[in-house]
């Protein structure tokens, strides 16, 4: 009987430390996220000023660190939050992207999209989804960007902007994206 009841205390401890772990775990990426979410606003706002007063009244933001490797086909992967100015909670989610065409590259990249209204930052925390197509050519090395990786597209009601941080990628490819909330980290 003893031998079970040291059993069952190891059980309920293990479990203990095991949801602390995982708490900690949640944090620590949080905090990363945040910081990568720091580090390229800083970034942003360094290239384009202007956009330090775009976000401050827009209605929120979200910013995202992408990796993709593309060779006719490709693929990109990330993660983000979106910031809610009025009420400060992050939401924080991933990004995935698919594409074809010709195009060639390997990249890290980072996005900003500034929500011009409530109901499009609501929109694309709950939907998540963008589809589009088109060509450039970014190069980036030592955090600068060449070419047209960087810019100003306008989608469903927001502005939507790219840095290459590191990497070369070119060409036209026809690419859907998918942003969705990332459950481990809410």
């Amino acid at each position: 009987m003893k031998l079970n009841r040291w059993i069952a205390a190891l059980l309920v401890l293990s479990f203990a430390a095991g949801g602390a772990f995982a708490a900690t775990d949640k944090a620590k990426k949080q905090a990363e996220v945040r910081k990568s979410t720091h580090a390229a606003l800083a970034k942003f706002y360094k290239a384009e000023p202007q956009l330090k007063k775009e976000v401050a009244k827009a209605p929120g933001y979200a910013v995202f660190t992408t990796f993709g490797l593309s060779f006719i086909v490709g693929g990109e992967g990330g993660r983000g939050l979106v910031h809610n100015n009025r009420t400060k909670k992050d939401t924080f989610m991933k990004m995935g992207q698919a594409s074809a065409g010709l195009q060639a590259g390997i990249a890290e990249n980072e996005t900003l999209i500034v929500f011009k209204t409530a109901k499009a930052m609501n929109e694309f925390v709950e939907k998540g989804w963008e589809f589009g197509g088109g060509g450039s050519l970014s190069a980036g090395a030592g955090g600068k960007t060449a070419g047209g990786g960087s810019g100003e597209n306008v989608i469903a009601d927001a502005l939507y902007y790219t840095y290459t941080k590191t990497g070369l990628e070119g060409g036209g490819a026809v690419a859907g994206t998918k942003f969705w909330k990332d459950d481990e980290l809410n």
